[in-house]
């Protein structure tokens, strides 16, 4: 018997081989955690713009790629496409869970003001209510600090018909925050001024910390200022003050509805919404209920 050291016909079985299949689709929604195999780059989508994704890292770096093949999603090869167009179903809302009315136009402003501490504070609640704002004809702006309440409402003069509602941040027993607000509060009427806050030591806390991918904030140490050591603890630039307003805006881009803000935050300002759009200012003859938003908290 002749051995063939070659074997049989090495294609005759050819047609009889598995076929290899097609990554399953996936659609690059924000957010969605995936890595591309070529340059071992893992980082959540941010946007996809025409037929590129755009894909964050941790340590806040953004690459673009070509949608396709190539992408790794929980370990298994997938092909990303573009996600389908939204199609709004059932009544409309706000980013802030309320009802938006057919009629979007802006309302004309009311007397009535609501301040907040800085510029980061008037971003998220603008990103958050700005529809319902709108709508109540509620303007909101910002103290630079609340050292300087105290001078801001003796220029305003506020009256019941006049109202003032205020943020604070880190609104706790034995603050300074504390302090000022129970100060100026004696010098004003209840009926005229409401200050509220909430309890944590910045407006960045107050976003939820998952929004971030992370398990909770980090400590900073009191000897350190607190942004600054937010943004080293991520490993973000933090020498100038523009990396600061850049780490910022890195933070409210996760910031979708009030759904991915703590309830101690969404509370009061609904409550100060609520306080300002009450009194005999000089939209009070306009029946509320025509509003350009129908103001609603189902779930909070």
């Amino acid at each position: 018997m002749t051995f063939d050291r070659y074997g049989s016909d090495v294609l005759a079985d050819f047609n009889r081989r598995p076929v290899r299949q097609k990554a399953p689709d996936c659609a690059a929604v924000f957010d969605l955690v995936v890595e591309d195999v070529a340059s071992d780059f893992c980082g959540s989508v941010t946007r996809v713009e025409g037929k590129m994704v755009e894909l964050e890292d941790r340590r806040g770096r953004r690459r673009m790629f070509p949608l396709g093949g190539g992408f790794l999603y929980e370990g298994q090869p997938v092909t990303l496409v573009a996600p389908p167009a939204a199609r709004p179903a059932g009544a409309l809302r706000t980013a802030s869970g309320s009802v938006k009315a057919p009629d979007a136009r802006a309302r004309v402003a009311r007397a009535s003001r609501i301040f907040v501490e800085g510029r980061h504070d008037a971003e998220l609640v603008e990103k958050v209510w700005g529809d319902d704002l709108r709508g109540e004809g509620v303007v909101v702006e910002y103290l630079e600090g609340v050292d300087h309440l105290d001078a801001v409402l003796a220029e305003f003069r506020p009256t019941p018909a006049r109202r003032v509602g205020v943020l604070v941040d880190h609104l706790v027993a034995g603050s300074k925050e504390s302090r000022i607000a129970e100060q100026v509060m004696r010098t004003q009427g209840e009926n005229a001024v409401l200050i509220v806050g909430h309890p944590y030591i910045d407006i960045w806390q107050a976003v939820k910390p998952a929004r971030l991918g992370i398990a909770a904030w980090p400590s900073i140490p009191r000897s350190i200022e607190w942004k600054h050591g937010i943004c080293e603890s991520f490993g973000w630039p933090h020498d100038e003050q523009a990396d600061i307003a850049a780490a910022w805006q890195r933070i409210l881009g996760r910031v979708r509805s009030y759904a991915d803000l703590e309830p101690e935050l969404l509370g009061r300002v609904e409550q100060l919404i609520d306080f300002v759009t009450t009194g005999d200012d000089s939209n009070s003859g306009e029946n509320h209920g025509n509003s350009n938003s129908t103001r609603a908290a189902e779930g909070r």
